[in-house]
């Protein structure tokens, strides 16, 4: 690049700089709150990434490429969507302000178009790696997208987080050369200038795991005077200097400056700056690669190059860069003062009448803007797959069986649909035969880039590795599940390809992965996923392995729809309006859910249940109604009143439950019919649709000052308002809240200490589960009335 563009680009860079500290100035000093609660913002952390960001934006990126911004330089991605005109004017004072510039750049909630959410530290780095990785598989098996170059923008604290590494090293992720990370080592973390440099370490880290590593330390002048005689020495004690000696001289000038670099130097390096001035000296030892436009530039060509294998580049920058605050110890959360943004503002030469305009469209930096915008100028993207997912595989259970078992089945005949089965994936950590994917495995292939070998032969497992395969094998991270689901769903934005995703793990250790699965609903991903076996009825496992607030979480985490169904037929529907719902946006029209925007998450067992109860209550409502009950959450297993008739004047309780305990509670109500009590079974099937419909009568009471309605799924499943016992295995309180939705006395039985290993009925008696206790907690409930 010549000296006039990167001219142009340092204008460029010098204006990005002001916006970005402007913008969280105008959040802190222009906008008053009224509560009191400070802003914030990173005016320090945005600065250090000000000459890498425009370095890829307005010379390096194409309209193809997609990039994941550190959290805290968010000011400076909005300044520099801003300059090429994706960006309204009227959100630059708004930054953390309702309906405004978020925090954090999102894919949801931000006005301007971001293309991986960040904030929790890690997930950020880790998405386009997996994305890549979705990206790869897309082109194996729809034909090859444009090129799509796939970067990370992190902060080099970023790498303390465990989940990068478990990236960096999955198998899955192994010779993405689409995808660059490029950290911003500025060797300071929140609290601290950081002792000591970890560069030997992590680029050791990164060339096991077949990365290839790029440093780009020292700007043109540094490079200029290591080449002149006496140099070498310059370079030996920048290099040898301790990091806080290093850091600190951003804080100063002159004498000052001079005294300080020079402490503990040897005679030679003293030499060498005898002849340079106070004033030159401080710019030339602070002359860092990563401020440094062409560096830069350079750094980027050279991880093009390299097509076989990812790339990670160490930009060696200021934190504060450009700004008073520069290298600061406390500067991460400090903000400059309302004289020191009058300052800066002077220096660009605005007014605080044009410190907001663009770039003049005719000067050479405008035009570049202009240039750029359209350069980098996408069409739309089609989120629906224009395919219909059956309503049903009619899966037939002739024997007991569990719903893990029937999840299978269900995948390997939607495999078989010409219409779905292409378009199904299937991810799990290393956990894929243990959680039945077997079948699908044996079906479809288990990917990979290029063909493998199989040196041994399996009659029940056919692991055939190929560009062909629809499934995904992880090593043993569940974080990685979650990432790669997460980017897996958002297929059809990324790469141009909508897909089916599907996801299994054990239920407990969702847990582990919650952070990746917040991040990947966070982000508007759509996917399913199965956690299976659960609960404490995976008995001998013991306490380790024994799921009891996964219910909860799926109950709670937003833009996810929470699913656990006993029998067979009811995961059949389920599974298959979820898919259906991925798939076009709409579900099929039985269905009496609204469209859902998320995902779906099957807790799932492996206890074997006796399928005729469900028939009964099949053959009692027929297809059509009992489906859309168990589609909208709930149905009536049992009936006392039709299935005990001379109970018509017994005092009546309702026994609701959801999952692998329904046997229990089916003898449960059989007890309380020969006691005189007629007990209706309520199977809950979705919680958290249950929840949601209760919700929405509540909100629209409160915000209409009208009282509340009963929603349609409560009132089909529990028509009568009497007391109920909730009986699950999970925590209690999960399904506690029916009491208040219903207005009836309630009595919650569920999981609530940590379980051990033993039989399921040694366990279910252990915590009140087993027939008798369901027995009395209805008795108890009756007595509330």
């Amino acid at each position: 690049m010549n000296q006039h563009d990167l001219d142009v680009l340092d204008e460029i860079q010098r204006r990005v700089l002001w916006l970005a500290t402007r913008i969280v100035d105008a959040a802190n000093h222009d906008r008053a709150t009224g509560d009191g609660v400070k802003v914030g913002g990173h005016q320090a952390s945005s600065a250090s990434l000000v000459t890498a960001m425009t370095a890829l934006w307005f010379a390096h990126l194409d309209a193809e490429d997609r990039v994941a911004v550190k959290p805290h330089a968010s000011p400076v991605f909005h300044a520099i969507q801003y300059l090429l005109g994706n960006l309204d004017r009227s959100y630059l004072p708004r930054l953390r302000a309702r309906g405004g510039l978020q925090s954090y750049p999102s894919r949801t909630k931000d006005p301007d178009e971001v293309d991986f959410s960040t904030g929790s530290v890690g997930l950020g780095a880790a998405a386009p790696l997996f994305a890549a990785a979705t990206r790869r598989y897309v082109d194996a098996h729809f034909g090859a997208r444009p090129h799509s170059r796939f970067v990370a923008l992190i902060g080099d604290a970023e790498l303390d987080e465990g989940n990068i590494w478990e990236a960096v090293a999955d198998p899955a992720t192994t010779g993405l050369g689409s995808v660059m990370w490029l950290v911003d080592f500025n060797r300071q973390s929140l609290d601290r200038v950081v002792p000591g440099i970890r560069i030997n370490q992590w680029r050791g880290q990164f060339e096991a795991a077949g990365w290839h590593v790029v440093e780009v330390k020292y700007g043109r002048r540094l490079a200029e005077a290591y080449a002149r005689p006496g140099g070498a020495a310059l370079r030996d004690w920048i290099d040898a200097m301790p990091n806080e000696q290093y850091q600190s001289l951003f804080g100063l000038a002159g004498p000052a400056l001079r005294k300080q670099f020079l402490d503990g130097a040897p005679a030679e390096v003293g030499a060498f700056v005898e002849g340079i001035d106070d004033e030159e000296l401080g710019p030339l030892v602070t002359d860092l690669g990563g401020h440094d436009l062409q560096a830069m530039l350079d750094a980027y060509a050279q991880c093009d190059a390299v097509t076989d294998r990812p790339s990670v580049v160490f930009a060696y920058t200021v934190k504060g860069w450009g700004l008073p605050i520069a290298g600061n110890p406390r500067n991460h959360s400090a903000l400059l003062s309302t004289d020191q943004v009058d300052v800066l503002r002077a220096a660009q030469g605005l007014t605080r009448e044009t410190e907001w305009d663009r770039l003049d469209p005719s000067s050479p930096a405008g035009i570049r803007a202009g240039a750029r915008r359209e350069a980098l100028s996408r069409a739309p993207r089609e989120r629906a797959l224009g395919v219909t997912v059956p309503e049903s595989t009619g899966v037939r259970a002739n024997k007991p069986i569990s719903t893990q078992e029937v999840f299978g089945r269900v995948l390997v005949d939607l495999a078989r649909d010409r219409e779905v089965g292409r378009y199904l994936v299937t991810t799990a950590p290393d956990v894929a035969t243990s959680t039945n994917l077997a079948g699908f495995i044996n079906k479809t292939g288990v990917f990979a880039p290029t063909e493998q070998r199989s040196w041994t032969e399996d009659r029940m497992l056919r692991w055939t590795e190929s560009p062909a395969g629809q499934h995904i094998e992880l090593g043993i991270s569940e974080m990685n599940l979650f990432l790669l689901l997460g980017q897996l769903g958002l297929s059809w934005d990324l790469s141009g390809q909508p897909l089916l995703p599907v996801g299994t793990v054990y239920d407990p250790f969702v847990l582990r992965g919650l952070d990746a699965f917040l991040y990947g609903t966070y982000s508007g991903s759509r996917f399913v996923v199965a956690g299976t076996p659960s609960g404490i009825t995976l008995a001998p496992e013991g306490g380790a392995h024994q799921s009891t607030i996964t219910a909860s979480v799926g109950l709670e985490l937003p833009g996810v729809t929470f699913l656990e169904p006993a029998y067979a037929t009811s995961l059949d529907w389920l599974l298959c309006d979820a898919l259906g719902q991925i798939a076009g946006g709409s579900a099929p029209a039985a269905t009496a859910a609204p469209t859902e925007d998320g995902a779906y998450y099957f807790r799932l067992s492996t206890r074997p249940l006796d399928q005729a109860p469900f028939e009964a209550a099949r053959a009692r409502l027929g297809d059509a109604v009992l489906r859309r009950q168990v589609v909208a959450g709930a149905y009536r297993l049992v009936d006392a009143h039709q299935a005990y008739p001379h109970l018509a004047d017994a005092p009546v309780v309702q026994l609701a439950a959801s999952g692998a305990v329904l046997p229990e509670v089916l003898a449960a109500a059989a007890e309380l019919a020969e006691e005189g009590i007629a007990a209706h079974v309520v199977d809950v099937t979705s919680l958290d649709r249950l929840y949601r419909s209760w919700q929405r009568t509540l909100r629209q009471g409160v915000r209409t000052a009208t009282v509340p309605s009963v929603p349609g799924a409560l009132r089909s499943a529990f028509a009568d308002r009497v007391p109920v016992v909730s009986v699950h295995d999970a925590a209690s309180h999960a399904m506690a809240w029916l009491g208040s939705a219903l207005g009836a006395p309630a009595v919650p039985l569920g999981v609530d200490e940590f379980g051990q290993s033993g039989t399921v009925a040694e366990l279910y008696e252990l915590h009140d589960l087993l027939p008798g206790s369901i027995v009395n907690a209805a008795l108890a409930a009756l007595a509330l009335r």
